[in-house]
């Protein structure tokens, strides 16, 4: 057994001082304040962390780990531990890979390679198209996220653009469909009319008017609408505007939102400085839009922070507001630079463990993970708080892209532990090279 104490327990909206005790894999026990002599005296591991936070482990229900066919940028084993270093120990990865997640084949060879080199739990999306309904039925939703329908836009090739398959998918899916919200032909009349007007070689500065409120708007209000007709328990992933808060009613439970670390950090003034290693899909939108979204997350209206976490290389992340590649990696920092949010007293602590912990974990009913209670796995993360800040920097980074949006930010927290299943996947800057993972098993109601 392993005593965790002398720290600040986060969970179920307290932040208290308090312990934990990690047996077998699981939480054998939560306490308030210290623990007895006894306790101590019977436990193989005792582990002071003067201090620190004791949090759940972060789980991240939008990743893209570019496995398989896309490993030139990133490879399940390189962004797991990525993960973990930031705290992440589950992921949900997207099906926008080659070959595309949309068969059972698919989605078992992910499955195999995952058991094989994560170093996190894992689960992974299956891919709607406008042909493979039937295929989505058959999947084992017990072990299966959710559909990924990718609404009016793509970034993958699997645009559902057929109504009446849409329509199935929104009837009969016993599962989340979450859904990547932008209308194509809005996209598609801003990027015309500004080639147009200026040229091809456009600025990435124009990427979030090609990539408009508009097209965000009506490509969500259309999935909320339809969601409403058929009852289905829908996602929205990485809400991107004001305007679309709108749409999401917090009464309505079958009908849930996300917001991503980078929409909830960025603004479009920073495309003056950092350029295309913002450039993301949906767009890096106003000030007025992020700081609503901030508030949006304080209030419960966004149920999930997550990260959308896609790496590129370097070179893929060149050229102009068209060609440059859209995505960034994110979940090594993604933690630390929400609780720098706090620090900055935007957020509270609390509300940083229940949208990147709890919600997840409820949300999609994901068996005993995102809350530190006896009987729970031991996924469990330490973070210590710093006076003095850490500039994050391209060095830092464990991603296989090298690079983050991130470089020059100042974070006051470092995480310092995580274990996953109760096993240290990350010491003190040491990753374990043992695979403790296992995959994330969802209670369908």
């Amino acid at each position: 057994m392993e005593l965790i104490h002398n720290g600040i327990i986060v969970n179920e909206n307290l932040a208290e001082r308090g312990f934990l005790v990690i047996n077998g894999g699981f939480i054998a026990r939560v306490g308030k304040g210290n623990p007895s002599e006894e306790l101590i005296d019977v436990c193989d591991t005792v582990t002071d962390v003067e201090g620190a936070y004791i949090i759940p482990g972060v789980i991240d229900d939008h990743v893209h780990f570019r496995e398989p066919g896309l490993t030139h940028k990133a490879t399940i084993a390189s962004e797991s531990r990525a993960a973990v270093a930031g705290g992440v120990t589950s992921f949900m990865d997207m099906p926008n890979v080659k070959p595309v997640t949309t068969t059972l084949e698919a989605l078992d060879d992910k499955m195999q390679r995952a058991a094989k080199d994560s170093v996190a739990n894992y689960s992974f999306y299956i891919g709607a198209t406008n042909d493979n309904i039937d295929t989505l039925k058959q999947a084992d939703f017990n072990r299966v996220c959710g559909v990924k329908a990718f609404m009016g836009s793509s970034t993958g090739g699997m645009l559902v653009n057929d109504a009446k398959t849409l329509k199935r998918i929104f009837s009969e899916i016993p599962a989340i469909v979450a859904v990547h919200c932008e209308d194509e032909d809005i996209i598609a009349a801003n990027r015309k009319d500004l080639v147009e007007k200026h040229g091809d070689e456009l600025p990435v500065t124009m990427h979030t008017a090609i990539r408009s409120e508009e097209a965000c708007y009506k490509s969500t209000s259309r999935a909320v609408e339809l969601a409403k007709q058929c009852g289905t328990r829908l996602h929205v992933m990485h809400i991107s505007t004001a305007r679309e808060l709108e749409l999401f009613d917090p009464s309505n439970k079958n009908i849930s939102c996300e917001a991503c670390v980078g929409h909830l950090w960025f603004s479009d003034e920073d495309y003056e400085r950092l350029g295309n290693r913002i450039k993301v899909n949906p767009s890096i939108k106003t000030v007025a839009d992020r700081d609503a979204l901030r508030k949006a997350v304080a209030s419960g209206k966004i149920n999930i922070i997550a990260t959308d976490h896609a790496p590129h290389l370097p070179a893929e992340k060149e050229g102009n507001c068209i060609t440059a590649a859209s995505g960034m990696p994110m979940a090594q920092f993604s933690l630390v630079t929400m609780l720098e949010l706090v620090e900055q007293g935007v957020l509270s602590i609390e509300t940083v463990v229940d949208r990147m912990c709890h919600a997840p974990a409820k949300l999609f009913g994901i068996d005993r993970r995102g809350y530190l209670q006896a009987g729970y796995y031991a996924d469990v993360v330490v973070v210590k708080h710093n006076d003095a800040a850490h500039t994050i920097s391209d060095d830092d980074v464990l991603s296989l892209c090298q690079w983050t949006p991130l470089t020059g930010t100042n974070v006051h927290h470092e995480v310092v532990l995580t274990y996953v299943n109760g096993h240290k996947a990350y010491d003190h800057g040491e990753i374990s090279n043992e695979i403790n993972s296992r995959p994330l098993k969802f209670i369908r109601k």
